[in-house]
């Protein structure tokens, strides 16, 4: 066997050890598990998640999946709750440790320290008649039939086991808090839910000195210079007292020049098609000016900080501006 198909063969293996590793956790999610998310719902305060070496990462990862799903959690290493950082800690708090051996020195020096300040201690452990798992009020079996590491020895499918379980904890809270996208786009503001569910027409959009305005008096081929100038695809027309006349896009100027070859020296307004261009409010999400454009086969939009008026708009926003932040 070459080594291109060895190395496939190894791969599929430790997939396969890991998914029946799961099936089998899933089978043990019953009455301890209910007890676990009823505790951390109703003592509402954080999850204290608690590990020591890849326990510890994994305990990381499980805070961070609770908090970002709306359940406050926050890791803290066993090692510098002692010197200190139990000071984080509230005694409306819940305790979750993590230990596969479920004799790890460091989170059974931990343990009293919970006591002391009244937290219950849920534990993630491998073996559910260790230490912890007696010395907790609740302990969930995490336990694997065996490691996918080959040689029995690196913690893989105890690893992804717990994981899973602490996953399963926190859907199970979030099902329960009856947390919504909109909930999820809040903790996320910088990822593309958080930009479909939040963001305004008002924090791309042009205005200024950057938006295309030329005046009605102004010839097609200064205001094709202007186009130009500001990138946009489109001029905005207004009249000497800055009333709205419409607007001309760079399709208009080319379909124009195709019928008139002294456009150039014509005004702009004289190429003005519409004058009820589509507008948005700045308060629009992105999103659904975007969905706007493509149902109309428009590439901007005006925008106004309120309601449409006769004056030129505060801003425009471009179809590019949109998708370049990733909202889609």
């Amino acid at each position: 066997m070459n080594n291109k198909s060895s190395n496939a063969k190894i791969g599929r293996n430790v997939i396969q050890i890991e998914s029946e590793a799961l099936i089998a956790l899933a089978d043990r999610i019953g009455d301890d598990f209910n007890k676990a998310v009823e505790m951390v719902y109703e003592r509402g305060g954080r999850v204290v998640v608690s590990g020591v070496g890849k326990s510890g990462l994994i305990s990381q990862k499980i805070a961070s999946t609770l908090a970002s799903t709306g359940t406050p959690a926050q890791f803290i290493h066993p090692s510098e709750a002692r010197h200190g950082d139990i000071g984080m800690v509230t005694s409306s708090d819940t305790a979750l440790v993590v230990s596969n051996s479920g004799e790890t020195y460091e989170i059974l020096q931990l343990l009293p320290l919970f006591e002391q300040l009244g937290l219950p201690v849920i534990a993630l452990v491998g073996r559910m008649d260790s230490t912890i798992g007696r010395k907790s009020e609740l302990a969930l079996d995490v336990s694997v039939e065996r490691e996918a590491c080959t040689l029995e020895l690196a913690p893989t499918a105890s690893t992804t086991a717990t994981l899973a379980m602490g996953d399963a904890i926190a859907i199970a809270l979030l099902e329960k808090r009856g947390f919504k996208e909109e909930d999820f786009a809040l903790l996320h503001p910088a990822g593309s839910l958080g930009k479909k569910l939040l963001l305004t027409v008002n924090e791309i959009m042009h205005s200024g000195d950057d938006l295309p305005i030329v005046s009605v008096t102004t010839d097609v081929k200064s205001a094709l210079l202007t186009m130009s100038e500001k990138r946009l695809g489109v001029a905005i027309v207004v009249g000497d007292d800055d009333r709205l006349i419409g607007i001309v896009t760079d399709g208009d100027i080319r379909r124009g020049i195709e019928k008139d070859d002294d456009l150039l020296n014509k005004t702009a307004e004289s190429l003005v098609q519409s004058e009820e261009p589509r507008w948005v409010t700045s308060d629009t999400l992105a999103i659904n000016a975007l969905e706007i454009m493509e149902k109309h086969a428009i590439t901007s939009l005006l925008v106004y900080e309120n309601e449409k008026c006769d004056s030129a708009p505060d801003g425009l926003v471009h179809i590019h501006d949109i998708l370049r932040i990733g909202v889609m």
